[in-house]
């Protein structure tokens, strides 16, 4: 019998453009995701050709080839948001007229790039933390900036109960300077800045990984294809390092596991003979007589 192929569900809405996998878990926990008329489950297994409806809205896999990849440079106001009854929400503001969701966040008080697509598998490889992607920012400030304000943000700071990775930070003029993150935490630059009694007034993302802001405020263009096939070597290496990472702390854990194992006492214990006690003599008996010794005479 021929075996039916399946997809996690999922992926299947991430793959329909709809929003990304996190995004697609959130809706089927809230049960609003489903599957030939019943309630989706966190973690179903689907078919290609199962009805899978999001929100009253059926939804089908797009193929690969057709995803869209595209680069906004998101003005102030704008929510990084699907949400439709959010009416700043982005997907509003561009009125693409296909489904497609943004990679990660940028604050709707901050501007620049912002990166959009249909293609669900990218987003994760994307934003995972460990992968160290690089992000650019060009900020100003309320005061004059000093070299010792850019090596201690460098070095990192105490926000939300952890301390910052390392960065790259370099003062542009008096009020202004470029910082290169490889992490994203919530209103982390701004925090960073606030924690020295630095106030920002302005905050603009122009790079992330490979991809540079260049079209005017409010507008978009398409990722070009030598853009996209280094985005996708970039995200395709730093997946292969994760594995390798997690394969690696795997055999290490077996090695512990093993030695612990090895170290246990294996010298076989000495037998002890315990000499039996006594019997108690049973009622009036008495006990033998001791020889008498022969007189001599």
């Amino acid at each position: 019998m021929e075996r039916k192929e399946t997809i996690r569900l999922n992926k299947f809405i991430s793959d329909s453009g709809y929003c990304s996998r996190r995004e697609a878990d959130q809706y089927i926990e809230n049960r609003q995701v489903y599957v030939n008329g019943r309630i989706a489950k966190v973690g179903q297994h689907v078919q290609l050709h199962d009805q899978v409806v999001v929100n009253n809205i059926e939804i089908k896999p797009r193929d690969k080839e057709m995803a869209i990849y595209i680069a906004l440079n998101k003005p102030v106001g704008i929510t990084c948001t699907t949400d439709p009854n959010d009416p700043t929400n982005i997907i509003d503001f561009l009125s693409f007229g296909e489904r497609i969701f943004p990679i990660g966040r940028l604050d709707k008080d901050s501007q620049g790039l912002i990166l959009l697509t249909s293609d669900g598998d990218i987003v994760n490889k994307i934003l995972r933390a460990g992968n160290k992607h690089e992000k650019e920012y060009i900020v100003t400030v309320d005061k004059p900036i000093t070299d010792d304000f850019c090596t201690k943000m460098e070095n990192g700071v105490p926000i939300l109960g952890v301390n910052t990775k390392k960065c790259t930070v370099e003062k542009l003029n008096t009020n202004t300077f470029k910082i290169i993150l490889i992490q994203g935490l919530n209103r982390q630059i701004r925090r960073m800045c606030e924690y020295f009694d630095y106030r920002v007034t302005k905050l603009e993302r122009t790079r992330i990984m490979n991809i540079d802001l260049n079209v005017p405020i409010g507008q978009y263009r398409d990722l070009t294809k030598e853009e996209l096939m280094e985005l996708k070597r970039l995200t395709a290496q730093s997946e292969q390092h994760e594995k390798a990472k997690a394969n690696k702390k795997t055999a290490k854990k077996k090695s512990t596991t093993k030695k612990t194992v090895l170290e246990k006492d294996t010298t076989p214990k000495k037998r002890i003979t315990r000499k039996p006690k006594s019997q108690p003599r049973i009622g009036k008996s008495k006990p033998p007589e001791k020889p008498k010794r022969k007189r001599r005479y």
